[in-house]
């Protein structure tokens, strides 16, 4: 018996809504876009990339539905941009389109892994990619198809957290599995603080009420909001991603 599972938490929707028991399991994956730069630090690592797609490819041929949200830290980010004297609104729409870049990369290593896979942006970009519709993302998922959201919620001022946690409750996910760069939630950055310690499960109120630095508030408010579970675990741990979809004690699991 497995220690864990968000379907334990949340039940799934069917088309007009309603609570049903017996379909897959849906799950919303945001991914750090710095993770995918590698040690390079800027664009994208192919091994690495690799990797990751073949870990998602594994977990959706294992069952479970997944829509991936993936930053584009590892291009620009917007905030810093505004932090430097620029202008906040562009810097956002840069780094839309850098998270369209990353779409549009995964999407491909997604392909070659083996898995069917589809690609939706926030933002018109027709050459490139369907523009994201509740409807046309969960048609595509319930056909067994990985899918890509591109472009955060299409508007600045929001990051790539909240459009992730906006997302997941628009297609019902049973939780957020956010994919970070280090193995869960810590009392501090544990690459700076050699006593922090990591935390094992917490509740949404528990990691507002410690203001710890998991998603940005407005993204833990949203999940609060809407009930849905967060599982924290390291992209850097080869199968991990589909140690958490099997319910095993990976991570941080932090619950409504």
């Amino acid at each position: 018996m497995t220690a864990w599972h968000p379907s334990c938490i949340r039940a799934l929707l069917d088309q007009k809504g309603r609570r049903v028991a017996d379909s897959s399991p849906r799950y919303l994956l945001k991914l750090s876009g710095e993770a995918l730069a590698g040690p390079q630090g800027f664009g994208h690592d192919a091994a690495f990339m690799k990797r990751v797609a073949s870990d998602i490819t594994e977990a959706s041929k294992s069952g479970a539905q997944l829509a991936i949200v993936v930053g584009g830290g590892n291009i620009i980010r917007g905030a810093r941009m505004a932090a430097d004297g620029g202008d906040r609104v562009a810097g956002d729409h840069m780094g839309m389109l850098g998270t369209l870049i990353n779409g549009i990369a995964m999407r491909e290593a997604i392909r070659e892994a083996g898995a069917a896979c589809s690609l939706f942006c926030g933002f018109p970009a027709p050459t490139m990619c369907e523009t994201f519709s509740q409807r046309a993302v969960m048609a595509s998922l319930d056909a067994g198809e990985v899918v890509l959201l591109a472009g955060g919620t299409g508007s600045p001022f929001f990051t790539t957290d909240t459009g992730a946690t906006l997302r997941a409750a628009e297609i019902g996910a049973d939780a957020i599995l956010k994919a970070t760069q280090v193995d869960g939630v810590y009392s501090a950055d544990p690459k700076k603080d050699a006593n922090a310690t990591r935390y094992s499960n917490l509740t949404l109120d528990e990691a507002l009420s410690k203001g710890l630095a998991i998603m940005d508030m407005a993204a833990l408010a949203l999940a609060r909001d809407n009930a849905l579970p967060i599982v924290v675990f390291s992209i850097h741990q080869p199968g991990a991603l589909g140690a958490v979809v099997a319910g095993e004690d990976v991570g941080t699991r932090i619950t409504p």
